[in-house]
Protein backbone atom coordinates (compact mmCIF):
# COMPACT_ATOMS: atom_id res chain seq x y z
CA UNK A 1 0.00 0.00 0.00
CA UNK A 2 1.13 3.90 -0.75
CA UNK A 3 2.39 5.38 2.56
CA UNK A 4 0.67 8.72 0.90
CA UNK A 5 -2.82 7.34 2.07
CA UNK A 6 -1.71 7.15 5.89
CA UNK A 7 -1.40 11.16 5.31
CA UNK A 8 -4.47 12.21 2.71
CA UNK A 9 -7.83 11.53 4.48
CA UNK A 10 -9.22 12.05 0.74
CA UNK A 11 -7.97 9.23 -0.70
CA UNK A 12 -9.14 6.43 1.65
CA UNK A 13 -12.61 8.41 1.29
CA UNK A 14 -12.60 7.62 -2.55
CA UNK A 15 -11.14 3.83 -1.75
CA UNK A 16 -14.42 3.51 0.27
CA UNK A 17 -15.90 5.19 -2.03
CA UNK A 18 -15.27 2.84 -4.68
CA UNK A 19 -16.63 -0.19 -2.41
CA UNK A 20 -19.95 1.25 -1.86
CA UNK A 21 -19.61 3.43 1.02
CA UNK A 22 -20.67 6.45 -0.43
CA UNK A 23 -23.21 8.13 1.79
CA UNK A 24 -21.78 11.33 3.68
CA UNK A 25 -23.65 11.88 7.19
CA UNK A 26 -23.81 14.77 9.86
CA UNK A 27 -24.74 15.24 13.53
CA UNK A 28 -28.20 17.03 13.58
CA UNK A 29 -30.00 17.52 17.08
CA UNK A 30 -28.13 14.87 18.56
CA UNK A 31 -29.11 12.33 15.67
CA UNK A 32 -26.78 11.00 12.75
CA UNK A 33 -28.21 12.67 9.58
CA UNK A 34 -27.94 10.99 5.98
CA UNK A 35 -27.31 13.79 3.68
CA UNK A 36 -28.79 12.64 0.80
CA UNK A 37 -31.92 10.62 2.46
CA UNK A 38 -32.15 12.92 5.80
CA UNK A 39 -32.88 9.85 7.64
CA UNK A 40 -31.79 10.15 10.77
CA UNK A 41 -30.34 7.80 13.23
CA UNK A 42 -29.80 7.12 16.99
CA UNK A 43 -26.34 5.90 18.68
CA UNK A 44 -27.82 2.50 18.93
CA UNK A 45 -28.61 2.34 14.97
CA UNK A 46 -25.46 2.81 14.32
CA UNK A 47 -22.41 0.48 13.67
CA UNK A 48 -18.72 2.39 13.58
CA UNK A 49 -17.08 -0.26 10.95
CA UNK A 50 -13.42 1.65 10.84
CA UNK A 51 -11.68 4.39 12.15
CA UNK A 52 -8.56 6.30 11.07
CA UNK A 53 -6.78 9.28 12.50
CA UNK A 54 -4.44 11.52 10.79
CA UNK A 55 -2.55 14.62 11.61
CA UNK A 56 -2.42 17.60 10.05
CA UNK A 57 0.76 18.45 7.93
CA UNK A 58 2.02 21.53 9.33
CA UNK A 59 0.37 21.35 12.65
CA UNK A 60 0.51 17.74 14.26
CA UNK A 61 -2.39 18.62 17.04
CA UNK A 62 -4.57 19.03 13.94
CA UNK A 63 -6.03 16.15 14.09
CA UNK A 64 -8.89 14.64 12.18
CA UNK A 65 -10.72 11.27 12.10
CA UNK A 66 -12.54 9.00 9.07
CA UNK A 67 -15.21 7.17 10.53
CA UNK A 68 -16.11 4.26 7.91
CA UNK A 69 -20.40 3.70 9.55
CA UNK A 70 -23.21 1.53 8.42
CA UNK A 71 -26.56 2.18 9.91
CA UNK A 72 -29.48 -0.45 11.07
CA UNK A 73 -31.02 0.25 7.63
CA UNK A 74 -28.43 -0.41 5.78
CA UNK A 75 -26.95 3.24 4.29
CA UNK A 76 -22.76 2.79 4.45
CA UNK A 77 -20.46 6.28 4.11
CA UNK A 78 -17.81 8.30 5.85
CA UNK A 79 -17.94 11.31 8.03
CA UNK A 80 -14.82 13.37 8.61
CA UNK A 81 -14.68 15.02 11.81
CA UNK A 82 -11.71 17.30 13.32
CA UNK A 83 -10.31 16.31 16.50
CA UNK A 84 -8.61 18.56 19.48
CA UNK A 85 -9.07 22.27 19.75
CA UNK A 86 -11.22 23.07 17.04
CA UNK A 87 -12.78 19.90 16.98
CA UNK A 88 -16.70 19.30 16.45
CA UNK A 89 -18.00 17.98 20.35
CA UNK A 90 -21.60 17.56 18.77
CA UNK A 91 -19.85 14.49 16.76
CA UNK A 92 -17.58 12.95 19.17
CA UNK A 93 -20.34 12.92 22.04
CA UNK A 94 -22.59 11.25 19.41
CA UNK A 95 -19.73 8.65 17.98
CA UNK A 96 -18.54 8.23 21.86
CA UNK A 97 -22.58 7.51 22.78
CA UNK A 98 -22.46 4.33 20.29
CA UNK A 99 -22.58 1.32 21.99
CA UNK A 100 -19.19 -0.83 22.22
CA UNK A 101 -20.85 -3.70 20.74
CA UNK A 102 -21.29 -1.09 17.48
CA UNK A 103 -17.86 -0.59 17.19
CA UNK A 104 -15.55 -3.07 14.99
CA UNK A 105 -12.93 -3.08 12.82
CA UNK A 106 -13.35 -5.92 10.69
CA UNK A 107 -14.04 -3.71 7.84
CA UNK A 108 -10.43 -3.58 5.94
CA UNK A 109 -9.39 -0.69 3.96
CA UNK A 110 -10.55 -1.50 0.34
CA UNK A 111 -7.60 -2.39 -2.17
CA UNK A 112 -6.30 0.77 -4.19
CA UNK A 113 -6.98 0.39 -7.75
CA UNK A 114 -3.32 0.70 -8.76
CA UNK A 115 -2.59 -1.95 -6.41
Amino acid sequence: MNDDYAKNEIDYIRRYEAAGFTDQYRIVENQLENLETKNRYAPQDVTILREHRYEGFSNPSDTSLLYVIQTKDGSKGTMLASYGADGNDSIHEFMNAIPESNITTDVMLPPDADE
